[in-house]
């Protein structure tokens, strides 16, 4: 799609704070699971590495925050809080800026998450998972447990610690995952948080939780490297919500309070998991209540992508599939190259090159 003489469009830099972006094309956080023991490996330098453009924006998979977060997928990082996990992100960033002939992506950030517990067998020493609700869900084998007011500021305790590594580490910010009917989602929503308390019932009392991590974020780290991922639209793992505008709109003017630097929203036609569908709904009143850098992510390709910058209902796209499949996506871009196919069924093998860091680049295919 040609743009318009003086038109914005996903090549136009922009800058995020004190970051200055060369393009506006920005790696999702992607579940990759190909860590062992929850530890990430060397083959994870490689791929981020792939991915890594001169003035870029990375989003790194989601690491759990705790150990019991860390139990409800095989091979992600998890807790984030540890000490040689630290170590080894460091290790790994380091040899993505190194990278010969690419530079470094100007910024790069994790994604720090407490999980919705799936596999219960993983749970550590006979642990129940933890939720905003004691329901049990069609897939789970028994009821998560439901957090008491006392053990809320522990998650707090968490995300903040957490996100002091990420910093020590080196990464410039961090990701609150708080999306796709993970902990903090199963607060927002009101078809799974029943709650009778200060976190429930309400929608200011089911945003409390979402908006205290922020805030325990914050203060540990500064506004100016921290975002937030939501998606109120989406019904992940029986956490829809009623009405998802408003929770979407409140959440938007809400976290202008704390100032931090992007919010990143799903967008409404990624209702399930894997395919967008027609939706009538937009993001766009979200975006006009942030005051920071908007995100939109969700299904888009070069054409839409270009078409949400120039009209302004986004100020970057995070692309998920075609940047999998595509390591030098910006580029294929810039010069409305062919694309490679992602192959769905290779994305959460355990395989350490397939479906992971064999996709072709341009110069190789052409």
């Amino acid at each position: 799609m040609a743009n318009k003489e003086g038109e914005i469009s996903l090549l136009t830099p922009y800058k995020m704070g004190k970051f200055e972006l060369s393009h506006r094309v920005v790696l999702a956080p992607l579940t990759r699971q190909r860590c062992l023991g929850y530890v990430p490996q060397p083959r994870m330098i490689l791929y981020y590495s792939q991915r890594t453009s001169k003035g870029g924006f990375l989003i790194a998979e989601a690491a759990g925050v705790s150990d019991i977060s860390q139990t409800g997928w095989y091979g992600f990082p998890g807790n984030a809080v540890s000490q040689t996990l630290k170590v080894v992100w460091a290790q790994l960033r380091q040899h993505s800026l190194d990278r010969v002939g690419l530079g470094p992506s100007v910024w790069e950030a994790i994604t720090i998450n407490t999980f919705l517990i799936y596999a219960f067998e993983l749970v550590p020493n006979g642990k129940s998972p933890v939720s905003s609700s004691n329901k049990k869900l069609a897939y789970q084998q028994r009821s998560p447990k439901k957090l008491t007011i006392q053990e809320i500021p522990l998650v707090f305790d968490d995300f903040r610690v957490a996100a002091r590594n990420a910093i020590e580490a080196g990464f410039d910010g961090v990701e609150i995952h708080g999306a796709h009917g993970y902990l903090i989602d199963q607060f927002l929503k009101d078809e799974i948080n029943d709650r009778t308390d200060e976190y429930g019932g309400s929608l200011e009392n089911r945003c409390r939780f979402a908006l205290e991590v922020v805030d325990a974020v914050v203060k540990e780290i500064g506004g100016d490297k921290v975002g937030i991922r939501l998606s109120p639209f989406a019904n992940y793992s029986e956490s829809g919500d009623s009405n998802p505008e408003t929770l979407g709109l409140y959440m938007a003017e809400s976290l202008n309070e704390f100032k931090i630097l992007y919010c990143h929203m799903v967008e409404p036609r990624m209702k399930s998991v894997f395919e967008k569908g027609d939706c009538l709904d937009s993001l766009v009143p979200m975006r006009k209540a942030f005051k920071g850098t908007f995100i939109s992510a969700g299904g888009y390709g070069r054409e839409d992508g270009n078409k949400a910058v120039a009209e302004n209902r986004t100020d970057l796209v995070a692309y998920g599939r075609l940047f999998l499949a595509n390591p030098d996506l910006p580029k294929r871009f810039e010069l409305n190259a062919p694309l490679n196919k992602y192959d769905r069924s290779t994305f959460y093998t355990r395989d350490p090159v397939v479906g992971y860091t064999d996709y072709l680049f341009l110069e190789t295919t052409i």
